[in-house]
Parts: structure tokens; sequence; C-alpha cells
């Protein structure tokens, strides 16, 4: 019996090696623990999944606004007196290879005396609200950084009885908040195209002190998604990030909330489906890494946004994509003393920068349904939060010192080859690099309503890819061009509609050249190299012996009677 359980863990390790790593890695890579003793029981959680249904995530299907550089951060510029140390920010951002910002417009920094009245007058001179906002925005385009801007944090004029029901409590009238998001909209039409309708609704003390209210923050995302589109209907409008939590007790109070599952189906019963282009969620590494694949919807480890994918295949939403607001893990120093020390989990600043760099590695290769996963976050202003634990998820300090984690990231960023990994990818995807005369032509027929057309002889699309195959999907038209793969010889393939396999398994570089007719892309498909699943196997490793087992004691006790 020994031996044979002997013998199917060496196989499954040989297996799993096989397909990805190295044995000596294999327990991490797969439970993101760090220590043997918690490698061992995760292992054991990876087999109980085999006995469970598996979430649903539609890998190949085209997806929405999931195609774009990955690279975001959370920043805090409007803290920021000083202008020029907005501009350092930024610039350190971007050499850090970052190619978006999740910056904040607080609605009571804005229209902070009254409706309609866009002045500061809490200091003087008085002055424009809008001129830090302006500056902020500016400085973001300097560097060639795009905005996501978090609409949230009603003043106390918005509500009859104050900040008696706390100072994120939504407005009274949610005419007052769609009047806002028309402004700020307006203001930054053709500068900022991407919103965010609140942050984090699901929990304490989000919503105010009162119980959160998934139906209340439809009506409230609704109303703001409306007023955006007619502000500017290319606006994209993101959804508030649904915070991990495991709470089935809707507050107020620490520590409660609504599950995120939970919340957010009651978000699509109630209509959200139509008021959001981008579901949103945070996803931090609390207890555990990045690699951490256990399935566990009770426990809150890095896989969750999986659960959440499953949730939109359900109410028919696999077409939308998931951005992750936060994510990170936190670097407190062993100091119980801090306020809330313990309360994210505890990692070293160089285990830190380790797991954010798997973290983008894992969204990019294994889920191609997410777009921007933003680390939380830069850096704040000053360092008067320093006794409180979520201060250390910073990625450099306040003099703007780097952390380990800026460092990674900076190197990672910097030095990666965009590739294409398995999944269904649509005609601009950030790692096609498109060269000559081509279009973008807009049409109902196509994936997700356009695709790219060559418009005239010689015009090149060039990437890398990973995986088992590569499949071009074309859009109308017939056509001729030449494909070659690695720098090697080019053949010719005819276009004609129809989708047409390109190269094979291995990570290779394609270079497509039009050559005559109608050249188009409407899409690339990337197939997964099989691989068991690491649940199957495990599951196979603690079933099959407790199988024969229990056939071998049957067979003795019929011989004895």
């Amino acid at each position: 019996m020994r031996k044979l359980s002997l013998t199917l863990i060496v196989l499954t390790l040989l297996t799993l090696s096989a397909c990805r790593f190295s044995p000596s890695s294999l327990m991490f890579a797969y439970t993101g623990e760090e220590d043997l003793l918690p490698q061992i029981r995760g292992m054991g959680q990876l087999a109980a999944n085999v006995l469970h249904p598996q979430p649903r995530t539609a890998p190949d299907v085209p997806v929405a606004h999931a195609g774009v550089n990955p690279f975001g951060i959370n920043v805090f510029l409007e803290q920021e007196v000083e202008e020029w140390k907005r501009e350092q920010s930024l610039q350190m951002i971007a050499d850090a290879g970052f190619h978006w910002i999740r910056q904040e417009f607080p609605w009571e920094d804005i229209e902070i005396h009254g409706k309609g009245d866009f002045e500061d007058r809490r200091h003087e001179p008085h002055r424009s609200a809008w001129e830090k906002y302006d500056h902020i925005v500016d400085l973001a385009g300097q560097y060639g950084l795009e905005v996501i801007a978090r609409l949230s944090n009603p003043p106390t004029w918005t509500r009859a009885d104050g900040d008696a029901r706390g100072t994120y409590a939504p407005p009274d009238d949610l005419t007052d908040w769609g009047d806002y998001v028309y402004a700020v909209v307006s203001r930054y039409r053709g500068r900022v195209r991407y919103y965010q309708l609140w942050n984090e609704p699901n929990i304490y003390p989000e919503w105010g002190e009162q119980p959160v209210d998934p139906e209340g923050y439809t009506r409230l995302l609704c109303e703001g998604y409306r007023r955006a589109k007619e502000a500017d209907p290319d606006a994209v409008i993101i959804s508030g990030a649904l915070a991990p939590t495991v709470s089935f007790h809707p507050g107020p109070g620490p520590a409660l909330g609504m599950s995120d599952f939970v919340f957010l189906q009651r978000m699509y019963d109630a209509g959200a489906a139509d008021c959001f282009d981008i579901l949103s969620v945070n996803d931090y590494m609390l207890w555990s890494g990045p690699t951490d694949h256990r399935m566990r919807p009770l426990n809150i480890n890095f896989s969750r946004p999986v659960y959440i994918r499953d949730i939109m295949v359900a109410n028919g939403d696999a077409a939308k994509p998931i951005w992750i607001s936060e994510m990170n893990s936190n670097a407190v120093p062993e100091d119980p003393n801090i306020q809330g020390w313990g309360a994210y989990g505890w990692v070293t600043p160089e285990q830190q920068a380790r797991y954010a760099v798997l973290a983008y590695q894992r969204a990019m290769e294994e889920w191609p349904w997410v777009g921007v996963v933003n680390f939380w976050f830069f850096k704040r202003a000053d360092d008067s939060e320093r006794d409180q634990s979520w201060y250390y998820f910073r990625m450099v300090e306040p003099d703007f010192t780097p952390l380990p984690v800026y460092e990674a990231m900076r190197e990672y960023a910097t030095g990666l080859t965009p590739t294409l990994y398995p999944g269904y990818h649509q005609e601009d995807h950030w790692v096609l690099e498109y060269e000559g005369a081509w279009e973008t032509v807009r049409d109902a027929a196509a994936v997700l309503g356009a695709y790219r057309r060559a418009t005239a002889p010689a015009a090149t699309l060039r990437f890398a890819f990973e995986g088992a195959s590569l499949t071009l999907v074309p859009g109308p038209g017939a056509g001729e061009v030449e494909v070659s793969v690695d720098g090697g010889e080019p053949r010719r393939v005819a276009l004609a509609g129809e989708p047409v396999r390109l190269a094979g398994r291995g990570r290779h570089t394609v270079t497509l050249t039009a050559l005559s007719g109608t050249v188009t892309v409407d899409g690339l498909i990337v197939r997964a190299p099989w691989c068991p699943s690491p649940w199957l196997i495990l599951g196979a490793v603690g079933l099959g012996p407790a199988t024969i087992y229990a056939l071998i004691r049957t067979l003795r006790r019929r011989r004895s009677q």
C-alpha cells in the first residue's frame, strides 16, 4: 500500500513538472504557501477540489476591454500640496513601466460648498476646485499615462442629516450624484475615458454607517452610467470595486459587509448588467501568495476573481472583463503595536516584491478575461499613518525612496516581452504591433463590433504568443498574407473569412504581412496546452490508494466467507 502511494505521488510530481513546474517549486506554484506544512495542507485542499463543481470562466469567449496594458497603480495625487511631488510621482510611475493611474476625484473636494458650486473657498486665496484635478490629468497625459477616475465621497450637503450616516454614505437625491458625474465626464471628455463609480460598496464603511445595499448601489450605478454616457458616449464605466469578504452580515460595523458573491448576484438581479462596461474587484494576497490555486469560497485568496467570473458567465455577461482595482500584499513590520497588525497578513519586503511580479504574471498567463491590475498603492503624502497596518502596502516612501517592490516591478514591466497567452484576443490587443497602412473598421457583424483592415500591401502585424496553437480570425473579404514564425521561411496563407491556423505549440514570434486582396484581423485565438488539472491529479493520488485498499479488503472478506 505504501509503495503504491509513493509511486502515485512520484508520478504526480513528474506529470505536473512536465506541464510547467519543477518538483522543487511545485507546492508553492499551486498553494502560494512558503513553508512545508502549509504546503502539504494546501495540496490536500487542492485534492479536495475534485469533489466540487469548478467555476466556469469561458476562457475562449471574446471579451471587450480585456486586451489592455495590465500595469496600473493607485495614487493619491490630490493629497500632494506641492505640484513637483505630483510630477515626480508620475515620472517614477512611468519609468517603472506602468500605463494607468487610478486616481480618486472626490465629490466632496470638487463640488464642495453646495450644488453647482465648483469654487474652493476653504483657503485663501479662493480658487477653482477643478484646478488640482486639471493639473493631474495634464501631467498624466504628459507622461503617457491613462487615468482611471474614481468618483465617490459625497459632500455633506448632499444628505439632509449631514455626516450622521458617515462621510461615505450615498446622497439623498441621486440626481445630485448624476449631475456630479456629468460635470466630471464633460470636463475631461477626450482626455479621460475610464470612470469608476464608487468603491467597495459591499463593505463597511464604504456605504456609510448603515447596512450595505446592493439594490441601492445598483440604482446609484445606473444613474451614474446614464449621465456619464450623456456627457461622453465613448466613456467606459467601471463598477465600484467589490471587496473580497466572506461576511454575510450587512453591517454597519467593522469587519462587516456582504459577501462579494451575494452582493454581485443581487446587483445582477436588480438590473446592473446594463449599467457597467467593466466589472471591478479588489484582489489582495492576504495569507498566501499569488500562486494559490485553491478554490475555497469561504476563504479569501488570490484566486477569488475566478468565482466572480463564474457569476458573470452565469448571468450572461461573459463578454465583459474584470479589472482589479487594488492588488498587493502587506509588508508591515513585525510590530503588534501597529494598529491592525496582521489584519492583512504579513510578508517581508522581499516577498512583497516577488509576489507583485507573480500576480501580474498569473493574471496575464491564466486569466484572459482580466484587463488592468492596479497595484495598491504608490505612496502617501507623508508618514503620519505609519502606525497603521494598511500604510505598508506602499511602493515608495513619502520622500520617494523606492522600496524593493518598486525596483522589482520596474525591472519586470520594462523588461517584459508582451505576449499573447491562451484565450480569445481582439484585434486591438495591446500586445499587437501594427506597422504600415491599417485602419479600424466599425462593423456590427464583427466580433465585438470592429476589426482591422490593411489598406495597402506590405502592412505588417508582429507579436509573440505562447500556447498550444495560434489561430487567426479574419474579418470579411478575401486576401493573402505572408506568415513568418520566429523569423523562419515565410509561407503564404489565403484568407477567406474563416479561421486559419498559423502556428503550433510553444512560444513563438509571428510576423504577418499583407500581400494582396482584403486582409483583415478580427481576433486571435491561442489554445492552452493540455495539462491535467492539479486537483484531478491530486484527487487521484489521494483517492487511488484508498480505492485499491477498499477493493483488497472486500476481496479478502469475500474469500474468508
